[in-house]
């Protein structure tokens, strides 16, 4: 399985010099991993066939927890048989990875959807006519101070998905719209890591009660801050020049400009869509893809309205049923194969053996966080966040208290570490689907700067705890 991940993220990693496209690769990764998981989940699980289920209830180790879970909701007498149980038992696990998956997939295509209605009434004009700058420096900043903050208020990704609208409307060249949107990606990791609603990782924590709103909020900023002002300022010295806008979109002119009043409304609607998101989670406990479809059928019914009296083209064009074949369904497909593959190495026990060697070989909770949060970028932080959480109970006082340093810090580097890679966060992965980054230009350009201010950020929170 490992074998098979190694290689299908290499292949991922070299989309453009292999000319594959990286949903293909990864959606064959996610299949072919649970395949050997259902094949061979006797031996990868260490599990006799022969053996009672009341003896797999007694053993003990973090990597059965899962299948003595299952055993203990569905309780039999008789020795486990593996063409029955223990397939049953990878298919629930599968099945419990869809739910999570799917919840995303939803949410992506709901705020994709959002966005792209936004930009088909030219909403997003509202702010890029504000923006009157084409300096880089300048540009960058403005850019990166709204992603930051909107991230807090909304998520890294859905905050992703808007900020590469913005790049598309006010840059021309594709390395420099690769550029802010590369920068973006750290800023929108940074700002969703201090906020208890920012980003996954951040929620699990909150909700599970390791860390309480406002301490999180107090303890993670400034080490937030700082992650996102380091790679800045080295952009602010090293970067020069100015951006030329894109040419005038061809569709747009054909189809007319939209009325002011259609812009304002649409857009202020669009944007209240996402940011209800998270009130609607806090008041109903539903999941957030619920609050997203709601936004979404509001947005779609006013627009069905707005349009009902018009020409064909037009009315197909700014409603959902035309927009949304806009939308880059094989990076939600790249979506799924890769958070599939994760899946099924976090049911095998790969990750909690990770959890358990970095627990028995290094100790220290501040390089434990530090690693978790390095791996989070090639691997998915929440289910190392999820281990993390399995292996450390609540304790009355210490670093593990409610508040306590370890789970500060991890919030903090599971939030930001994503940022090493383009692929090792959701905002990272939704920004190189829309502007179609190339994984080793990332590497080669963003990938130390957010390294750089990834370990800035730590210092400073390691210094003051």
């Amino acid at each position: 399985m490992i074998v098979v991940f190694v290689l299908g993220y290499a292949a991922i990693a070299m989309e453009h010099t292999i000319r594959v496209d990286k949903a293909a690769t990864a959606l064959l990764t996610g299949v072919i991993t649970w395949t050997i998981l259902v094949f061979g989940v006797s031996e990868i699980l260490n599990v006799d066939a022969g053996m009672s289920v009341n003896a797999i209830l007694d053993q003990g180790g973090e990597i059965l927890k899962n299948l003595r879970h299952f055993l203990f909701e569905n309780p039999s007498d008789d020795p486990l048989e593996t063409p029955s149980i223990l397939n049953h038992f990878v298919v629930h696990e599968l099945r419990h990875h869809l739910i999570e998956i799917s919840e995303i997939l939803f949410f992506l295509l709901g705020a994709m959807t959002i966005v792209e209605l936004i930009d088909a009434h030219e909403g997003f004009s509202v702010i890029t006519k504000r923006i009157h700058t084409r300096d880089k420096v300048k540009l960058m900043w403005i850019l990166c101070v709204i992603a930051f903050f909107f991230s807090a208020a909304l998520d890294n990704l859905t905050t992703a998905i808007v900020m590469a609208a913005f790049i598309k409307k006010l840059i021309g060249e594709i390395k420099n719209q690769w550029l802010f949107g590369g920068i973006i990606i750290i800023a929108a990791n940074a700002g969703g890591a201090w906020s208890p609603i920012g980003d996954v990782t951040t929620i699990m924590l909150w909700i599970s009660g390791q860390v309480t709103a406002y301490n999180i909020i107090v303890s993670v900023f400034t080490p937030s801050v700082i992650c996102l002002l380091a790679p800045l300022l080295v952009i602010t010295f090293t970067m020069k020049g100015v951006v030329n806008p894109p040419e005038d979109d061809i569709d747009g002119d054909h189809l007319g400009e939209p009325r002011k009043v259609e812009k304002n409304i649409v857009f202020i609607l669009g944007v209240a869509s996402l940011l209800f998101v998270p009130i609607f989670k806090t008041v109903t406990h539903l999941p957030p893809f619920m609050g997203i479809l709601f936004g979404l059928g509001f947005l779609w019914l006013v627009t069905e309205i707005m349009h009902r009296d018009k020409g064909r083209d037009e009315k197909v064009n700014r409603t959902v049923v035309g927009v949304i074949r806009k939308i880059d369904v094989p990076s939600v497909l790249f979506f799924l194969g890769i958070l599939a593959a994760v899946g099924s190495l976090q049911s095998a026990g790969h990750l909690s053996y990770l959890a358990e060697f970095l627990d028995e070989q290094v100790g220290n909770i501040f390089v434990i966080n530090l690693i978790i949060g390095v791996l989070s970028s090639i691997v998915d932080n929440v289910p190392l966040v999820a281990a993390a959480q399995g292996m450390y109970e609540i304790a009355p006082s210490g670093p593990y208290m409610v508040d306590g340093t370890f789970w500060k810090f991890l919030a903090y580097c599971s939030g930001t570490g994503g940022s090493c890679l383009i692929i090792g966060s959701a905002a990272g992965v939704a920004m190189m689907g829309i502007l179609r980054i190339d994984f080793f230009w990332y590497l080669k350009k963003i990938s130390l700067l957010a390294f750089i201010g990834y370990i800035a950020g730590a210092l400073f929170f390691i210094l003051v705890n």
